[in-house]
């Protein structure tokens, strides 16, 4: 099987809650095709950098996939049928990053000093 990263990213309308929704339902797509999704990062509500289909923000959502390429295709196949889903890339690599993405660890880093910065005395 083909290693993928896939990033989509689906209209600002939509809650978080139904953005995640999508991961799951990818998650559910490629299974039933034989692969399995080996990592899944909601990135959250972000600015686009520019407008795209009258939005200025998405909700971003990062899949690391090992599956067959007729899963992938299928899965980008569903996410072209869909009012919801933006934009959507695949990249096929040679091995999958399971750690964190830039954007989350910077998020955790952001939180780690906040909390360090409360816990000083004043």
């Amino acid at each position: 099987m083909a290693l993928y990263e896939h990033v989509l990213i689906a209209r600002q309308d939509i809650s978080p809650a139904q953005a995640e929704a999508f991961n799951d339902e990818m998650k559910l797509l490629v299974e039933s095709h034989g692969g399995h999704i080996v990592k899944i990062e909601y990135w959250g509500l972000r600015n686009l950098a520019y407008r795209v289909k009258k939005n200025r923000k998405g909700h971003y959502s990062l899949l690391a996939i090992d599956a067959p390429p007729a899963a992938v295709k299928e899965m980008e196949r569903q996410l072209s049928l869909n009012e919801d889903i933006l934009r959507y890339m695949t990249i096929r690599v040679d091995e999958l990053d399971l750690e964190l993405s830039p954007i989350l660890a910077r998020r955790d880093r952001e939180r780690d000093r906040e909390r360090r910065f409360d816990d000083v005395p004043a």
